[in-house]
């Protein structure tokens, strides 16, 4: 298990430098396209000099570049130049988009930096000639952070980002483990019945947004946008946050939002957040040394969680049906609740884990399983 980890602090800047960065992300801006444009023109020429350009190219290309910028320096330009080598070579693209600096499109601001740019002065910091004040500064106190940036978000305020390096500190949790499955009438339902109900933030707001939009007040409708995500990110949190204290080992399902987000389901599974809560569980349960995992969810809702045979409900006609009656062995389930614990058993028998915390993703042999005790029950099972 790794001992330290990286976490990034984001700090709201005070409104009285908005002005001197909005003018320094333009900046960035023209640097940007013209590392677009000279990467593009290199990677599409006819003779022997085609290539791809890297960091450091684009590095010697924007050399003395300063001088005609009045706010950003060289380390910002060579921070931007290696920003763009990356994401280019990351979705392997002859270009990207151009950031846009004016007109109802344009880019949100970013100012990257370095490291060692930014000084601490007194109770403010010094960054490229201009100080600025941060709410909540004393999270900077007796850390030392690596190079960062400041971010836009889409109101208009201005956030400064550090990653900072910070030790793991396990804990022993109360409960064994968990297992957690995701769905839209209850974002997630435990194995051992706890649920976090369906998040319906945006559809209490629709209609309230929709005469902010058509009467044309854009800022109020950005800052309700806002509240939106934050209301939801909170239920996340809490959510998360008791499942990493309470449970060692936490199992999740792989329902995928993307596809299910092509569907008329769209709205529900976007308000649901689920990838925001499995990043949740996976950050933190990694930051209070847990396990995490995520598993193939396929069957956990049709199988018995008692004998393993497929008789629950199946098809979009019985998506109604959330109790049902095992044929076999007659139990009752909750449908929730069932395929929950099925999760739970498919997490102890393949040790595929994306948290970083596990050291072998292989198939672990029947003799290796841990025994499942299953939620509400002192009868031990074998979870093969």
């Amino acid at each position: 298990m790794p001992s330290s980890f990286i976490r990034t602090l984001r700090l709201k800047v005070r409104p009285e430098s908005y002005g001197w960065l909005n003018a320094a992300a333009r900046e960035v801006n023209q640097t940007f396209n013209f590392c677009n444009e000279a990467s593009y023109a290199a990677a599409t020429r006819t003779d022997l000099k085609r290539k791809w350009l890297s960091g450091f190219d684009l590095c010697k290309l924007t050399a003395g570049a300063s001088e005609y910028f009045q706010r950003i320096g060289a380390d910002t330009i060579q921070r931007v130049c290696v920003e763009y080598a990356q994401k280019r070579s990351a979705v392997k693209r002859l270009k990207l988009r151009w950031r846009v600096s004016h007109g109802a499109r344009r880019s949100l601001g970013w100012v990257p930096l370095k490291a060692a740019s930014l000084k601490r002065k007194g109770n403010a910091l010094r960054f490229c000639g201009k100080t600025f004040r941060v709410f909540e500064r004393a999270r900077l106190e007796g850390v030392k952070w690596r190079q960062g940036c400041f971010a836009q978000d889409a109101v208009g305020d201005w956030w400064l980002c550090l990653p900072v390096e910070q030790s793991v500190e396990p804990t022993v949790a109360p409960e064994e483990a968990v297992g957690i499955d995701l769905g839209l009438k209850d974002v997630a339902v435990t194995s051992d019945g706890d649920r976090l109900e369906a998040l319906r933030f945006y559809r209490d707001a629709q209609r309230k947004l929709g005469a902010l939009q058509r009467r044309g007040h854009l800022r109020q409708a950005k800052r309700l946008h806002r509240r939106i995500r934050r209301r939801r990110v909170e239920a996340c949190h809490r959510f998360s946050r008791t499942m990493v204290n309470t449970y060692q080992t936490i199992i999740v399902g792989d329902v995928s939002s993307p596809k299910l987000a092509r569907t008329r389901m769209a709205k529900s599974v976007l308000d649901s957040g689920w990838g925001m809560l499995r990043m949740q569980l996976q950050y933190k349960g990694q930051q209070a040394g847990r396990r995490v995992e995520v598993v193939n969810e396929r069957n956990t809702t049709r199988e018995c969680s008692n004998c393993r045979s497929l008789t629950g409900p199946s098809g979009l006609r019985h998506l109604v049906v959330r109790l049902w009656v095992c044929a076999n062995c007659g139990v009752l389930h909750d449908r929730d609740v069932n395929s929950a614990r099925n999760i739970l058993a498919t997490g102890f028998r393949c040790g595929t884990s994306v948290s970083g915390n596990e050291p072998s993703p292989a198939q672990r042999p029947p003799s290796q399983i841990n025994p499942l005790r299953e939620a509400g029950s002192d009868a031990v099972r074998a979870a093969a």
